[in-house]
């Protein structure tokens, strides 16, 4: 029997899983004030639209770099659960649960952490983020019943998949988590993406992978990565997957 990496079976699942995500599978229009009209796949290609009800916003090369980090670390036996803090529809988060099915895994666990009513104000301080307008937004406010319903509609909402509801700050320190193989960090912001790193980074395994959503787009979650980078001495090089996302290894 082949492993799952190599069962074309299960590749065909989690193909159709990351196409269905993204709202490519059914063409799902892009919402409005996006700059696609409609479907454009070279959008949900590179995730430069919103998608009017699809799972997920983060296009088809952050969903597939997600999904092979994940395969990666089950095939090398990288101790850990899954985390993401910053859910919105949840569909990443469904990403790493559908991994774990489809390679039969029920001793690790995924971890989605949000405020599920949307990002909260900009921390005064962060200059960065001064300008954000994130919390006005109604769009990011979605409702952690959304997202346990859209995991159901997947048949992937069960004990396995764990709900941190709360500011950051407060449901990461005591996160009942020992240690994570993949953690992805979607918060945005310079003091979200700070609380993840200093509450969930020292969790990381070793060959263990740090995905950050929007390093390269956001400047206030490009700063507050690059500070605790070179407070802890990570020099990893931060390998980018698109216009906007980037992850490393931690070795």
């Amino acid at each position: 029997m082949p492993s799952p990496a190599d069962d074309p079976s299960v590749q065909a699942y989690l193909d159709l899983m990351r196409e269905s995500l993204i709202g490519r599978l059914n063409r799902d229009p892009a919402l409005p004030g996006s700059k696609a009209e409609g479907f454009n796949d070279e959008f949900r290609e590179n995730g430069w639209d919103w998608p009017a009800t699809a799972p997920s916003m983060i296009g088809a090369k952050r969903m597939e770099n997600l999904r092979q980090e994940c395969e990666r670390v089950l095939s090398a036996n990288i101790p850990g659960d899954f985390m993401e803090t910053g859910v919105w529809r949840g569909g990443a988060s469904i990403m790493m649960r559908a991994v774990l099915k489809a390679y039969g895994i029920a001793n690790r666990r995924v971890f989605a952490a949000d405020t599920f009513a949307g990002p909260p104000a900009p921390a005064r301080g962060s200059e960065a983020d001064l300008a954000a307008d994130f919390h006005r937004n109604s769009l990011f406010a979605v409702s952690l019943e959304e997202v346990k319903a859209n995991f159901a509609h997947y048949g992937l909402l069960d004990d396995q998949v764990i709900f941190l509801e709360g500011l950051f700050k407060d449901t990461l320190p005591a996160a009942p988590v020992k240690s994570l193989a993949v953690l992805r960090l979607d918060g945005d912001l310079y003091e979200s993406t700070m609380d993840g790193l200093n509450c969930l980074y020292a969790k990381l395994s070793r060959g263990g992978t740090l995905i950050v959503d929007d390093y390269f787009l956001f400047e206030s979650q490009r700063e507050a990565v690059d500070e605790f980078r070179a407070a802890h001495g990570i020099h990893e090089p931060i390998a980018q997957v698109d216009d906007f996302g980037g992850y490393w290894i931690k070795s």
